[in-house]
This record gives structure tokens, C-alpha cells and sequence, in this order.
């Protein structure tokens, strides 16, 4: 048998193959962005992640070493998320929108396709203070925890390619507004107050809405919103009556044409 520098020194040869091959793999990565957006072919296609995971699966169905190739490929294809969001934002996604509007299973589905970190501002504000955004509300007040919002904000400025999603009063206070565009883009979700009451009419941790639980009182806050909410936003893009991929594609296909 070989010593051990020896087979260290082969260990090292493979090393800088491995090296090679991956920042190769890279840049075919941003090739087929580039392709995608020139052909107008769809951005996120979740079955293709299945797809190459079958295929490998099958490739290395009686290798010895399957378990640890088929992770070391997990981490592969995550990294290659990161490349995709990197390519196609600089900046941050800031989701806004009406409470119900989607915010959350957007930024949970942008954050799986493309490896993006996933912020969910009124989390970071319960986190902070101890307590949930009703307790906060009770105790200290509306203003108080606009004014966590506007904290929070700031605080994120640090933040570069992340998808966050805001509170759903956020856009109420034109300096949120100026702290969102510093390192973002703002996307605007809407949908109708039918839509919204049916997805938030169980729910009781919306402050506004638990002694006002009804569609008439959703329509007229929505639309005391909306000019802030309009006035705010990048891009709009309604989610009513589509799938989660469809309104991530529209996000992704409408932020690329605004570069």
C-alpha cells in the first residue's frame, strides 16, 4: 500500500477536480438562466428538482457510496438555487400587501426554489419583544408597534437577496417606504376582500380584525390601504384564483423586466 502522503496527495488531485467540475456546473447554471430569459421559458420549474434527483437516484442505485453522493448532491442543487436568485436579484423582495394577501406562501415558496433566506417581519417583532403582535397591541398600543416595524425595517437594509415579507400596515408610515427601497423591490400582492375574508376568518392573530371579523369591514380597510399600497409598490400582481407557482413565476418574470 501506498503511505499516506501519497494518498493524500491523489485525494488532493481529486480535490481540485472537484473543484473544477463544480464551478463548471456553475456557470452552465447561469447559462440556462440566461436561456430562460431570452426564450421566455419558465424560471421556476420545481419538477425538474425531481426530475434530476430520479435520474441520479437510478445512476447510483448499486453504488456503495449512494447515502453520501445523493447528499453531497443535496447541498449541490441548493447551491445552485443561490446561483439562480443571485442572478436574478441583487436586492431584497419586499412582499406587501393586505393581510391574507399571500405574503407568508410566497416568501415560503420563493425561499424553497431558490434558496433565498426567508424573513418574516412580524416573527422578528414577536421574537424582539417577547410576546405576540396582539399582546404588543394591547399592551403598548398600535403606534408602539409601528414603530418596531419601522425599526425592523432598518435593521433589514443589511440584508441582500432575501425575500421578506412585510407587515400588512407597513406601507402606512412613507418612511417604511424609503427604508424598503434602500436594498429592495417592493411587490405589491392583492387580492379581493372575498378572497382575504376566506383565508383569514379563522384566524386570531390579526389585532384589526378580531373584533372585526366581517367582509364589510375588510372592504373598507382595503380600500383606505390601497392608495399607500399602490403608491408603494414595483410591481403588482393579484393572486386570486391562481396557484403559488403561477404567482412566483409572475413575481419572478415581472422583476426581470424591470432590469
Amino acid at each position: 500500500m501506498e503511505n499516506i502522503e501519497k494518498i493524500r496527495e491523489k485525494i488532493g488531485k481529486c480535490d481540485d477536480k472537484v473543484i473544477e467540475a463544480l464551478a463548471e456546473r456553475m456557470n452552465y447554471i447561469e447559462d440556462i438562466i440566461a436561456y430562460k430569459r431570452e426564450n421566455g421559458i419558465q424560471i421556476l420549474q420545481p419538477k425538474q428538482e425531481e426530475k434530476q434527483y430520479n435520474t441520479l437516484n437510478t445512476k447510483l442505485e448499486d453504488h456503495p457510496y449512494r447515502e453520501e453522493i445523493l447528499d453531497i448532491f443535496s447541498y449541490i442543487v441548493k447551491n445552485s438555487k443561490k446561483i439562480q436568485a443571485k442572478k436574478l436579484f441583487s436586492y431584497n423582495i419586499m412582499l406587501i400587501g393586505f393581510m391574507g394577501s399571500g405574503k407568508t406562501t410566497v416568501s415560503d415558496y420563493l425561499g424553497y426554489m431558490l434558496a433565498m433566506e426567508e424573513i418574516e417581519m412580524d416573527a422578528l417583532i414577536v421574537k424582539k419583544e417577547g410576546m405576540p403582535i396582539t399582546d404588543i397591541f394591547a399592551k403598548y398600543g398600535e403606534e408602539y408597534f409601528r414603530n418596531c416595524e419601522s425599526n425592523t425595517l432598518i435593521e433589514l437594509q443589511s440584508k441582500q437577496n432575501a425575500v421578506i415579507s412585510c407587515g400588512g400596515g407597513v406601507v402606512l408610515r412613507d418612511e417604511n417606504v424609503g427604508h424598503m427601497r434602500k436594498n429592495g423591490r417592493i411587490v405589491l400582492l392583492t387580492a379581493t376582500p372575498e378572497t382575504i375574508y376566506e383565508r383569514v376568518k379563522d384566524s386570531t392573530e390579526r389585532p384589526l380584525l378580531n373584533d372585526n371579523m366581517n367582509l364589510e369591514f375588510i372592504a373598507e380597510l382595503m380600500d383606505k390601504r390601497r392608495p399607500k399600497y399602490q403608491a408603494a409598490a414595483d410591481i403588482t400582481i393579484a393572486t386570486d384564483g391562481k396557484t403559488i407557482q403561477e404567482v412566483c413565476e409572475e413575481l419572478v418574470v415581472k422583476l426581470s423586466d424591470m432590469e
